[in-house]
């Protein structure tokens, strides 16, 4: 009997993903299906959703079933100087997913990569966020930004705080148009508003967007951090699914650097999400720097729905 006959889609996926990140040097990691509510309410922000189901357990704490893995993880990995630690886990998260009027159980696959971590760490999770997609779906795109520029870009127009967050979110929906508004009704110079106005319209391939980027933003580091990454991966794994693309949403108070979604073709919201959260290692007191992602597999079942129930997976 065939091993694709016994599990499920979503079964077979995690355990291909899983040996996937063992085989690149990630231990498994294992946790308790709650922890106590005061590490989610103090970063409700940094969730997907900010409603989470609660209990008093039997010593008086208000205790959670877990929304998020990552804060867990950062909460329960201690670090010497210079070290790495690299997990991967497969794990159930509680939460009520976008469009959805009740909580779901959701099955997450992922990783994550802590501590001392270089550009080489950066480039090995993104090349591992390709592999994953690839495990899915042959038709599957890597949209990568850099919250660095963005960061940089938006402080240095000198916007206002009501209106730095209008203009982010102008950003993420790709509106150029109300960007304009924005910065016109702000007081931004014209060039500030141009260059925001920039990271709102291109998109595409490396090849492509790096040297625009270099011709509208010079001698930038963020920049120069995008075109390694690129030549890294370049070297390690098929970069023709990879975007570069500034309007992947995020949370710009936890995270840095490169940002990124994964999406599959035939299902509507992205499958994978990740970045570098150093941000978020400092509010939580973690002096250490930290990138990973997750896959969503419970999308793996809209997939199968929309192939209608035809076999995706090699084995």
């Amino acid at each position: 009997m065939r091993v694709e006959d016994i599990l499920t889609a979503e079964e077979l996926v995690s355990l291909k993903l899983r040996s996937l990140y063992s085989q690149n040097g990630y231990a498994q990691y294992k946790m308790s299906k709650f922890e106590e509510y005061d590490l989610y309410a103090a970063n409700k922000d940094f969730l997907e959703s900010e409603r989470i189901i609660t209990f008093t357990d039997t010593t008086g704490k208000l205790m959670a079933l877990k929304p998020d893995v990552t804060l867990s993880i950062i909460k329960n990995t201690e670090l010497k100087t210079g070290e790495i630690k690299k997990v991967y886990y497969n794990e159930n998260v509680y939460r009520v997913p976008k469009n959805s009027p009740a909580f779901k159980e959701i099955t997450q696959t992922g990783l994550e990569c802590i501590g001392d971590i270089s550009q080489s760490s950066v480039a090995e999770v993104i090349r591992l966020a390709v592999l994953s997609l690839a495990e899915i779906s042959e038709n599957s795109v890597l949209d990568i930004s850099h919250f660095g520029l963005i960061d940089e870009t938006l402080k240095t127009a000198s916007l206002s705080g009501q209106a730095f967050k209008q203009t982010l979110k102008a950003l993420y929906e790709k509106n150029a148009y109300e960007i304009g508004n924005i910065c016109a009704s702000d007081g931004v110079s014209a060039k500030d508003c141009e260059r925001i106005s920039a990271l709102a319209k291109v998109y595409g391939s490396p090849k492509d967007v790096l040297p625009e980027l270099k011709n509208i933003f010079g001698e930038n580091e963020s920049v120069k951090e995008l075109e390694v990454l690129v030549k890294a991966l370049e070297m390690s794994c098929d970069t023709k699914n990879i975007n570069i693309d500034f309007s992947v949403p995020g949370n710009i108070k936890y995270y840095n650097g490169i940002v990124f979604k994964g999406y599959i073709k035939g299902i509507p919201n992205y499958v994978l999400s990740g970045g570098q959260y150093d941000k978020l290692m400092e509010r939580l007191k973690k002096n250490v720097k930290a990138i990973g992602f997750a896959v969503y597999l419970d999308a793996i079942e809209l997939l199968e729905r929309a192939a209608g129930g035809e076999d995706l997976w090699k084995c």
